[in-house]
């Protein structure tokens, strides 16, 4: 048989066959990791799911953001206000907030700054309204991607991730 063009005469090119195996191997592989991205997605939101449900309907508040801020150095918990009742226990002052890391069961807690006093609102919640603390991580205990319970008084959200 001679070569033409990179084909062996009267035989199908052998580059070809090879390229088209590999399209329908990246294709398939592709697939598969999209598959696994939506079922690892739909797998985890049932739970906070239901916990954004308790949130709304013992606490009143939905939290809208949970990251990392000041170079790393601050979390900050944002949280909008649903029912200004219901929500009144994350504002009483003598509830000390803390964000607790579930890897190691270390505490973070408010910084308190001198003449403006905690990075924490503590007025009375109003409906509708988007409220907010700072959590102290000079340690650099908590990065992307850690999971934290924050606790105020009473109140307890477990298992949300920082952004």
């Amino acid at each position: 048989m001679k070569k033409r063009n990179g084909h062996l005469e009267g035989g199908a090119s052998v580059g070809r066959i090879t390229g088209e195996r590999q399209s329908n191997m990246n294709l398939s592989a592709a697939l598969l990791l999209a598959l696994l991205v939506v079922m690892t997605g739909c797998a985890g939101q049932g739970k906070s799911v239901d916990q954004a449900r308790l949130m709304e309907e013992k606490w009143g508040i939905e939290i809208t953001q949970l990251h990392l801020t000041a170079n790393g150095y601050m979390v900050d918990l944002r949280y909008r206000v649903l029912d200004a009742t219901k929500a009144k226990e994350l504002f009483v002052r003598k509830n000390k907030p803390m964000l607790i890391d579930q890897k190691s069961g270390k505490v973070l807690t408010v910084p308190n700054m001198g003449k403006i006093g905690p990075l924490r609102n503590s007025n009375v919640p109003k409906q509708g309204k988007i409220y907010w603390m700072f959590f102290n991580n000079m340690s650099g205990l908590i990065h992307s991607g850690s999971t934290v319970t924050v606790v105020i008084g009473a109140f307890r959200a477990e298992d949300l991730v920082v952004r």
